[in-house]
């Protein structure tokens, strides 16, 4: 088999639990402070009202509903269409979530760095892919040490340079077991990968003449120039969906392996990448997997507007991502300034949406401030629900994130390690 096999994905169930006992603490903003000294498995036992616990704002939460049928509306896509389901960690990088991911039937987790896997190596996750090259030696020797520690523990990386193979081979001297990888394919003006086949292939005979490497399959990243539904973002991703499936038939005598592992995949072009790299000429043993991450909480934003399941106002998928501040002034007529900020909120990829304020819109935000423009009555004091727009870049402000029921009662509490 190759890299990782559907069966091999799995997680330390006691280690994960055991963040349930975890107490909350000074440090976790915020959270009501009567929480302080107490474990989530405490607060969740008594499932207060966040909101009537005194939460002193701003304060990021998950809605349980949304997270468990986005959970399954993604799995039950994947599974009727043939492809697996890599998600990628760096969304939440929460050990949580990623498990919940596992037991929904994702095959493995997707990291972009050393760092970020070895967050979830600590909870016992035995499937990684590592979307990226990796040529730095300490990490590639943390990795053959981990490697040659758990015999279960399965992982493949990307390769897109001769000297990168080099460097791994290197420092890889006197592992026990190879390091599976991938040819990236890249395209012009993104950022990783080969540009070219000559260069694509003569990346694959490198790999495959080293002794500490195993060839198993060809990956690529669609979103790498944008994710914009524009008729020329839509093509360049054709041309280099294309380009990926033509290096797997082209490479297929060379792969070390019965089953070539071939991925790409984001959260806006999943579609076309299952239709792409699907349907393997007679004589080719391929999985599909895709890296989607951002499915799991949704937006209100960005893909709301870009994911399959959502274009043109669909519902397939529901935000599960909330931002909370309170407004602090009102110093113009059509003006709110609520305690909400870049300290708090992502803003690389659209602004913070005011949900059940009519057409408000934010118009600014500073490090702890947002600027609303006002449609609809809103005084000193007042709570305002945020939606967001990129779920990447608000996790990542956030150390304990309550998840809420339908009721605002508390559920969880989700821990993330950024």
């Amino acid at each position: 088999m190759s890299g990782i096999a559907p069966s091999e994905g799995g997680f330390d169930e006691r280690k994960v639990a055991a963040l349930a006992e975890e107490p909350l603490d000074w440090s976790h903003k915020g959270i009501p402070p009567s929480w302080r000294g107490r474990s989530v498995t405490e607060i969740a036992e008594q499932a207060p009202n966040l909101f009537d616990a005194g939460v002193t704002g701003p304060l990021c939460v998950l809605r349980a509903e949304a997270l468990a049928h986005n959970l399954q509306t993604m799995a039950g896509w994947c599974r009727a269409r043939g492809v697996e389901l890599a998600p990628h960690g760096k969304t939440h990088m929460s050990p949580q979530l990623a498990a919940r991911q596992l037991s929904a039937g994702a095959t493995a987790v997707t990291v972009a760095t050393v760092s970020q896997a070895m967050v979830f190596r600590e909870f016992g996750f035995r499937a990684l892919v590592l979307a990226n090259e990796l040529v730095d030696t300490a990490g590639l020797r943390w990795l053959s040490a981990e490697l040659d520690r758990d015999p279960e523990m399965r992982f493949v990386c990307w390769v897109d340079s001769v000297r990168g193979v080099e460097l791994m081979t290197t420092a890889l001297a006197g592992a026990q077991r190879p390091v599976d990888v991938c040819v990236e394919v890249g395209l012009p003006g993104g950022r990783t990968g080969c540009r070219s086949a000559p260069e694509a292939d003569d990346v694959a005979r490198a790999a495959v003449a080293s002794p500490r490497l195993r060839l198993v399959g060809v990956a690529g990243y669609e979103a790498a120039l944008g994710q914009s539904l524009d008729d020329n973002f839509v093509g360049a991703v054709a041309d280099h969906l294309a380009d990926v499936r033509a290096t797997v038939v082209r490479l297929s005598p060379l792969f070390e392996t019965d089953t070539v592992f071939v991925s790409a995949g984001g959260s806006t072009y999943f579609d076309d990448v299952t239709e792409a790299l699907t349907g393997w000429p007679d004589g080719l043993t391929a999985r599909t997997v895709l890296r989607s991450g951002c499915y799991l909480t949704h937006d209100h934003g960005l893909y709301a507007q870009t994911s399959p399941l959502t274009r043109g106002g669909g519902d397939a998928l529901r935000p599960a991502l909330e931002v909370h501040g309170q407004v602090v002034s009102r110093p113009e007529p059509d003006l709110a300034i609520v305690t909400m900020g870049r300290r708090d909120v992502s803003f690389d990829q659209g602004l913070p949406i005011p949900l059940g304020l009519g057409r408000s819109v934010v118009t600014k935000l500073n490090d702890q401030h947002a600027y609303v423009h006002l449609d609809a009555a809103a005084e000193v004091g007042d709570w305002v629900r945020f939606g967001i727009s990129h779920p990447c870049t608000t996790f990542d402000k956030w150390r304990a994130i309550p998840v809420l029921d339908d009721g605002d009662r508390v559920v969880e509490v989700v821990w993330t390690y950024f």
